[in-house]
């Protein structure tokens, strides 16, 4: 058990589920803008290439953010990052409601994508500070990543519903609620912030985790896999929108990713024990890569739905994986910086991704983006023998 783990109070391990329902509200926001948004701009008729810029925005601020985020997590613990990040979704959430305009919406995606990361290290932080051994990591960070997979389950069929019943403007509406509930739970979680001599201690510049070769490789992996996440989340509303399927429709495709994604991510909690957590991300890098190649030939919005299943359960099980072994390899007092670090590297790429996704799109067929990320994860084997080697030889 770490230093940290013992410090912690009672009351504050039994807000346990009030860390994870802050984390599920503060997410339901973006995932709600995110795919009102999407389909915001294929009615619109602004085409693929608008659809990958507004995901890119998401993570924008997250690039500029994380890191500091970390530093702030690492000094001041959970409510103040959480704070700043419940503030910047209602903004952006408020803005896209008062305004239904391609820059008022841009700026939503702006702002809920820049919430959700500094919400999220604080709160991955706190939730690892409750572990008291590598088992109970992977089960802490495996109710932690169930967090986004319920809202991603349920915030795309409730948006879907109404826009499809009562337009856009209540889809934002809901949006606007999202921070509120999250702020509220937030307050209900007992102040537990670092040691006075720890938060008066000089920081070390978060670039020097880098030198360490496990985390780089770690890092190198949860990038590629975020990005499959991407593309699915691009692809899926854009294929099904060419295939004439309905809001509520693709919001279902959606839905049984994150449903997926949920339940591998119940079944790690219970089998904990018995898995191995890279030889785990190998496995899902298999099988996401066959997902991602056939995704495009399945037939109709059940089809559609059985392959975002697969690749939910694929992708699903990544970051318990990656956020447990990330904690096993870095110091208790750096986690914050190192989730940080994780942080901006996912979103270093999701910036990136989608505009490429959105171009490669257009200029090819719209599934393209998913056969480039399976060369992608074929070439991420190299990384992840490497830090096998690593962990054989430490």
């Amino acid at each position: 058990m770490s230093d940290a783990a013992t410090d912690l109070p009672p009351d504050l391990r039994q807000s346990f589920p009030l860390v994870i329902a802050t984390l599920i509200a503060v997410h339901a926001c973006m995932a709600v803008t995110r795919v009102t948004a999407t389909l915001w701009v294929l009615q619109a008729g602004l085409g693929e290439w608008t659809v990958g810029v507004l995901l890119s925005l998401f993570a924008v601020a997250p690039i500029a953010m994380s890191l500091w985020a970390g530093g702030l997590a690492d000094r001041h613990g959970f409510h103040r990052p959480v704070g700043v990040g419940v503030c910047m979704a209602f903004a952006g959430a408020v803005v896209a409601l008062a305004s239904q305009t391609l820059p008022a919406i841009a700026f939503s995606c702006l702002m809920c994508g820049g919430a959700v990361s500094v919400a999220a290290v604080a709160i991955q932080r706190e939730a690892g500070l409750m572990a008291d051994s590598p088992d109970q990591l992977k089960k802490v960070f495996s109710w932690v990543a169930l967090g986004p997979s319920l809202s991603n389950a349920i915030a795309p069929v409730i948006a879907g519903l109404f826009i499809d019943h009562l337009g856009f403007r209540w889809a934002f509406g809901f949006a606007v609620l999202l921070p509120l509930l999250s702020w509220g739970l937030a307050l209900r979680v007992p102040r537990h912030p670092p040691k006075p001599q720890e938060a008066a201690a000089k920081p070390r510049p978060t670039w020097h985790l880098l030198k360490h070769a496990p985390l780089r490789q770690l890092l190198l992996l949860n990038i590629v896999l975020s990005a499959c996440w991407d593309a699915h989340s691009f692809v899926a509303p854009v294929v099904g929108h060419a295939k004439g399927l309905s809001a509520s429709s693709i919001g279902l495709v959606l839905g049984s990713f994150a449903v997926a994604a949920t339940l591998v991510r119940l079944a790690i909690v219970r089998f904990s024990n018995s898995l191995d957590e890279l030889k785990a991300l190998r496995v899902a890098m298999v099988l996401a890569m066959f997902m991602l190649l056939v995704y495009s030939w399945l037939p109709g919005a059940l089809g559609m739905m059985l392959g975002s299943a697969l690749l939910g359960l694929a992708l699903g099980s990544v970051q318990p994986m990656v956020l447990a072994m990330l904690h096993q390899v870095t110091p208790a007092d750096r986690h914050g910086q190192a989730l940080g670090l994780r942080m901006l590297a996912v979103n270093g790429a999701t910036i990136a991704m989608p505009i490429g996704f959105g171009l490669l799109a257009s200029s090819t067929l719209a599934a393209a983006p998913m056969w480039l990320m399976a060369s992608l994860l074929l070439a991420a084997q190299w990384p992840a023998r490497a830090l096998r080697r690593a962990q054989l030889n430490h």
